[in-house]
């Protein structure tokens, strides 16, 4: 019997799905899934605020789902797919930069997190650092390649407080090598392990605070123009999970 009282359930109308998701945080990028992915037309079903759009692409079918801010929300839209019968998942969200080399524009695909929020806790893991899946990471590190995308490869703090990103904090994770801040990573891959399906991820820098003073990126051309080469590449990644 399941120690959890409420449960993640597929509903009467909710699709099934096949094993591979991509889940994306930022709405301007799910436009971009879509039109890359040929998605037309109303979404398939939707998750709390966000929605569910199926695709065939390269003779495969993919499940493509967003947006979704903060790691309480990623996991509760996580463990909902899985039960619609996603076993394989590819993150694609922003992050914020706090190593000088690290620039806006650039890519980062995490190879572990640090917890600094609060839903990872409840799906205990053993080992102090969650981390994405090997096989999942492999397929991203591929299928950037073949698509000539270059990306930085590192850890990632995760937080449920933006606004709280003090300097003292992020010297602390300069010293411990840690290439960016996001939201959800940490939560998302403990999560996974828990559950045992595969995740892995790939974050687009939207800003600097490498330097201890914060440089947004949002509109810069750069940036732009990751996010589409991006949205071109996670077929091929995909076609590898």
């Amino acid at each position: 019997m399941s120690e959890e009282i409420v449960c993640p359930r597929k509903g009467k109308n909710d699709p099934g799905i096949g094993p591979v998701a991509v889940m994306v945080a930022m709405e301007k990028d799910l436009a971009l899934m879509r039109r890359f992915m040929g998605i037309k037309g109303r979404a398939a079903a939707k998750i709390l605020t966000s929605r569910l759009y199926k695709a065939t692409c390269r003779h495969q079918d993919i499940t493509v789902v967003g947006p979704m801010l903060g790691a309480p929300h990623a996991v509760m839209i996580l463990e909902k797919l899985i039960v619609l019968g996603a076993k394989k998942f590819l993150f694609l969200g922003w992050c914020g930069s706090i190593r000088k080399r690290v620039q806006i524009g650039d890519l980062v695909v995490p190879d572990r997190a640090v917890i600094g929020e609060g839903t990872s806790g409840y799906y205990p893991i053993n080992n102090e650092f969650p981390r994405p899946s090997d096989n999942t990471i492999k397929a991203i590190e591929e299928g950037l390649g073949m698509c000539s995308v270059p990306f930085h490869k590192g850890s990632v703090w995760s937080t449920d407080a933006p606004y709280r990103e003090t300097r003292q904090k992020v010297l602390s994770l300069q010293n411990e090598g840690v290439l960016g801040v996001d939201m959800e990573l940490s939560a998302l891959f403990a999560a996974a392990r828990y559950r045992q399906v595969q995740i892995g991820a790939i974050l687009v820098v939207s800003d600097e605070l490498g330097s201890l003073h914060w440089r947004p990126g949002f509109s810069s051309s750069k940036f732009k123009r990751s996010r589409k080469k991006i949205a071109g590449a996670i077929p091929v990644i995909c076609q590898k999970l």
